[in-house]
């Protein structure tokens, strides 16, 4: 089976990722279920083909060396692709992420009001965090495009790599991806503090030099907007504090507390009432209250303040996941797996 073929079915199954594995049928992930293709074994001479189709020199000479490379890669009019080649059992196997080109409405992402409320902000942090494959740069997207459309600012997007390809409408928008624009994240956010940016997306806040710069972009005035790989708002605060040194945790608390704005932690759920997926949402809004538990290092207060502040706007994962079932959109046994608390969660929704 050729590559163009194995594409063009995970384009026409609406297929999240593909996986090309010596000695296995091409693999599809289907709204999260792995789905081979009816085709024969792929041979270790055909994955390494299809590997050298889509990988330019640099890359290759840097597998061979490495022997695990990411790249990007597109087809015209078919799809872009995030690709991962490594070796397993001795021979090339490929993990491509599809990469969606248009941009969805942030209307249709079944997200909280609340959520198009944060596109209004002047300044400060806004964090989107999840596993990986729940929905975090889908959501940064359309919260990207919405500002797009309304405002007349300088949007800077630093990505790993480029996903959605936005256009400038009304604002002017400019793209980097990691390793053919700059070196790092840290090191991209850096310079597009000197380049008169209004709005910053890092695509993820993977170190402590990168979450430092991103606080002081947001401390100086930028509404910057990132992900972490956390699943709720405490882990999420106390995993920034825990990237500092312990002697300066403390300062970092205070700053943390002075910037954040929001944080919003997704989790995918197939929908039962048609094909696809829906998100359970968390979310915490910076009020007094929120500023004061983390200046004082009393995150654990932070789901109490969210389920007595829902009328705000903010909610619990577990208060998401049961709206969803109770709208007839995902599965009882689904709701109880990913909930924070399963068996207060199960009670809730016998009754």
């Amino acid at each position: 089976m050729k590559l163009l073929d194995i594409i063009r079915a995970a384009v026409d199954q609406d297929a999240s990722d593909i996986h090309i594995v010596a000695g296995h049928p091409p693999v599809l992930r289907v709204h999260t279920v792995m789905t081979p293709l009816d085709e024969p074994a792929l041979t270790p001479e055909s994955t390494r083909a299809m590997f050298e189709q889509m990988a330019v020199p640099e890359v290759v000479d840097a597998f061979e060396k490495h022997k695990d490379a990411d790249f990007s890669y597109a087809v015209d009019g078919v799809g872009r692709f995030r690709v991962n080649a490594h070796m397993q059992r001795g021979a090339i196997g490929l993990a491509m992420r599809m990469i969606k080109t248009q941009v969805p409405p942030l209307n249709d992402l079944n997200l909280p009001d609340v959520i198009a409320r944060l596109t209004y902000l002047p300044r400060g942090l806004v964090l989107v965090t999840g596993d990986t494959g729940s929905g975090k740069s889908t959501s940064l997207a359309a919260m990207i495009q919405a500002m797009n459309e309304r405002y007349r600012k300088h949007i800077i997007t630093l990505e790993d790599p480029v996903e959605y390809a936005f256009e400038s409408h009304r604002c002017l928008i400019e793209q980097r991806e990691l390793g053919q624009d700059m070196p790092s994240f840290a090191s991209g956010l850096k310079h597009a503090l000197r380049q008169d940016p209004d709005i910053i997306l890092v695509g993820e806040m993977r170190d402590l030099e990168t979450a430092a710069l991103a606080i002081s972009a947001a401390e100086t005035g930028h509404l910057v907007l990132s992900t972490l790989h956390t699943v709720n708002a405490s882990q999420t605060v106390e995993r920034i504090i825990d990237m500092y040194p312990a002697s300066q945790q403390n300062q970092i608390r205070s700053m943390l507390a002075n910037t954040l704005q929001a944080v919003v932690s997704q989790t995918l759920f197939s929908r039962v009432d048609k094909p696809g997926m829906v998100p359970g949402v968390e979310v915490l809004l910076c009020t007094p209250a929120v500023r004061n538990v983390i200046r004082e290092a009393r995150t654990f207060e932070i789901p109490n303040i969210i389920e007595t502040n829902r009328a705000m706007g903010m909610s619990t994962l577990d208060s998401s996941i049961a709206e969803l079932f109770f709208n007839g959109m995902i599965s009882r046994e689904d709701a109880i797996a990913q909930s924070a608390y399963p068996e207060k969660l199960e009670r809730q929704l016998v009754a």
